[in-house]
C-alpha cells in the first residue's frame, strides 16, 4: 500500500465565499460541511482567478491565470499542453479520476485525468464565444438572463439536479471501488458539482429548511442603474435586466433556493464522505473543498458573477490535511494556489516548472506567512469590452480596465465595496503603487489583442464545424457492460471475493 495520501477534492459551482467567513455561515443547514470545517484550514479570503466557470476552472487546475492558459471565456479551448494538478499527480504515480463538471472546452476532455465518470453539464465546443467586435450586443440564446431570478422556486427534478445526482452516485461508487484495493496506487478523486449555480430551483426538503431564514434579502439593496460603475451597467445589459420586473419576493425566493441548494450539496458531500469513512480510507485522505467563483445574489442589484466584487470573486476554500493546522487564515489567497499546495502535500517537486505557475504553496501561509505577492484576478468574457484585472492584498482591492475608471476599495473599512477611493487625493500614492503593479504584471494592450484574435478564430471555426455533419467534443463516459458485474469469462467465486470490502468480516 502507498504511503502517499489520497486526495478527495469537492468543487462546487458559483458558491459565494462571503457565506464562508470561517467555515459555513451559522444560518446554513450544512452539518457535513461544518464537520469538515472543524478539522480544516479555512481560508476566509480566497479568490478565484477569474469570475466565470471555464476560465476559473482552468486556472484552478493549472495554477495559471487566463492570460496564460488562453481560457478567456466559457468557449475558449483549454490547450492539452498545459499541465494540470491531474497531470502532476498522475506523473507521480497517482490514479486521477473526475466525476462531474470541469467545463473543458476542446477535444481534450481529460486534461490529466486517467478516468472520467460522467460527461459535462455544459457544451465543449466554441458556441458560447463572445465577440468584442460587436460591443454591447446581447447573445440571447446563451447569455444569462433574469429568468433564473423571476422563475426561482421548488422543483423535484431539473437538468442540474439530474446531473448532480449522477455526479454523486458515480463518486460514491468510485470510493467503494477504490477501497477494494485492486489498484495499489494512491488516488485523487475530484467530485465537481454544478450547484448552487442558477437556475435557483431546489427540492422541497431543502427549500423547507429556510422557511424562517433571516438572510433572504441582500445586505446592500439594489441601486439605481446610473449609480453603478460602467462594468456593472454592462452586466445588467448583458443579463437582459431591463426587460424583467424583479420583485422583492423574486429576490427572496432566489436566495432561499440558493441556500437550499447549498444544503442539497451538503447532503451529497456527506454521502461521499460516509462512503470514505465506512471503507476506512478517511484517515489517509486529504479533503479539499472549493468553488470556481461566487454569485452576487442580488447584492447592489447584481446577480450571478462576471465582476470583481466579493460576492462574485470570493470563494470558499477549506483543506483538511494532516500537515495543515486546522483554523482560520485571513490572508488573501487564490485558487491559483491549489495546484502547488496539492503538489507539496503529495511530495511532488515542482521546482522545474515554478515559472509556469501564478500560484503559491498554502502551507507556509497556513502557518502565518504572507502570500509572496498580492492575489491577481482577470476577466475578459461576456459583459466586458476589454480585459479587466484586479489585485487583492491584505487591505485593498484595486480594479483596473483600460476603458473604465479605476476602483480602489478598503476591504477592512468597507467590506461591501461601496466607496471607491481611486479618485481620493489621500489615496493617490496607493493608486500609483497599484498601477505600477498592473503595468509590471500585465501588458493590457497585448492581452486585448490576444482575446480579440482568439474570439475571431473561434467564431470562424465554430461556424465551419456546424455546417454539415457535426462531430461533438462532448465527453462520452466509457461504461463497458461486458466488464461489469458477472460475465462468463470470469470465475464467479473469484469475482465475489474480489469485489467485497472488507473481506472476512
Amino acid at each position: 500500500m502507498s504511503t502517499k495520501p489520497n486526495i478527495l477534492i469537492f468543487m462546487v459551482d458559483q458558491l459565494n465565499g462571503t457565506l464562508f467567513p470561517d467555515g459555513p455561515a451559522d444560518f446554513l443547514h450544512v452539518p457535513n460541511l461544518r464537520r469538515l470545517a472543524e478539522r480544516s484550514t479555512r481560508f476566509a479570503n480566497c479568490y478565484t482567478a477569474s469570475p466565470l466557470c471555464a476560465p476559473g476552472r482552468a486556472a484552478f487546475m493549472s495554477g495559471q491565470l487566463p492570460s496564460r492558459t488562453r481560457v478567456y471565456d466559457n468557449a475558449a479551448e483549454f490547450a492539452s499542453d498545459i499541465p494540470t494538478y491531474a497531470h502532476h499527480l498522475r506523473a507521480a504515480g497517482y490514479h486521477t479520476c473526475l466525476s462531474g463538471k470541469m467545463h473543458f472546452v476542446g477535444p481534450d476532455q481529460l486534461h490529466g485525468f486517467e478516468e472520467r465518470l460522467t460527461t459535462d453539464v455544459y457544451p465543449a465546443d466554441f458556441g458560447w464565444t463572445p465577440d468584442y467586435r460587436r460591443q454591447g450586443e446581447r447573445i440571447d440564446w446563451w447569455y444569462h438572463n433574469m429568468g433564473s431570478v423571476v422563475g426561482a422556486g421548488v422543483g423535484e427534478i431539473t437538468n442540474q439536479l439530474e446531473y448532480d445526482d449522477e455526479v454523486a452516485a458515480n463518486a460514491i461508487a468510485k470510493v467503494y471501488d477504490l477501497a477494494r484495493g485492486h489498484d495499489e496506487r494512491p488516488w485523487c478523486l475530484t467530485v465537481s458539482f454544478t450547484h448552487p449555480h442558477d437556475p435557483y430551483v431546489a427540492r422541497r426538503k431543502f427549500w423547507d429548511l429556510y422557511a424562517d431564514c433571516e438572510h433572504l434579502q441582500p445586505q446592500v439593496p439594489a441601486m439605481d442603474f446610473d449609480d453603478h460603475d460602467p462594468h456593472a451597467q454592462r452586466i445588467f445589459r448583458a443579463n437582459d435586466w431591463l426587460n424583467y420586473d424583479v420583485t422583492e419576493e423574486d429576490v427572496e425566493r432566489s436566495r432561499r433556493a440558493y441556500f437550499a441548494n447549498i444544503s442539497y450539496l451538503d447532503d451529497k458531500i456527506g454521502k461521499v464522505m460516509e462512503a470514505l469513512t465506512s471503507t476506512l480510507q478517511d484517515e489517509r485522505t486529504i479533503v479539499l473543498f472549493c468553488s470556481d467563483h461566487g454569485d452576487m445574489l442580488g447584492e447592489r442589484g447584481l446577480w450571478f458573477k462576471m465582476c470583481f466584487y466579493d460576492g462574485s470573486s470570493r470563494v470558499p476554500l477549506m483543506i483538511a490535511a494532516p500537515d495543515l493546522k486546522a483554523g482560520q487564515v485571513e490572508t488573501p489567497v487564490s485558487n491559483l494556489d491549489i495546484l502547488p499546495t496539492l503538489a507539496n502535500l503529495a511530495g511532488i517537486d515542482l521546482s522545474q516548472i515554478e515559472a509556469w505557475t501564478d500560484g503559491h504553496d498554502l502551507a507556509p501561509i497556513a502557518s502565518g506567512a504572507r502570500r509572496p505577492e498580492p492575489v491577481p484576478m482577470e476577466y475578459a468574457a461576456e459583459a466586458s469590452q476589454a480585459p479587466m484585472v484586479s489585485i487583492r492584498d491584505k487591505r485593498f482591492k484595486f480594479n483596473h480596465c483600460e476603458i473604465d475608471p479605476p476602483q480602489l476599495f478598503d476591504m477592512d473599512a468597507d467590506p461591501h465595496e461601496l466607496t471607491n477611493l481611486a479618485a481620493d487625493p489621500a489615496h493617490a500614492e496607493t493608486v500609483a503603487g497599484y498601477m505600477e503593479q498592473v503595468e509590471a504584471r500585465w501588458n493590457l494592450a497585448r492581452f486585448d489583442e490576444q482575446v480579440r484574435a482568439s474570439q475571431a478564430r473561434r467564431l470562424v471555426v465554430y461556424d465551419a464545424l456546424r455546417n454539415g455533419a457535426y462531430y461533438p467534443w462532448d465527453y462520452q463516459p466509457l461504461r463497458e457492460a461486458s466488464k461489469r458485474y458477472m460475465r462468463n469469462h470470469l470465475d464467479l467465486n473469484d469475482l465475489e471475493e474480489r469485489q467485497r470490502f472488507p473481506r472476512g468480516e
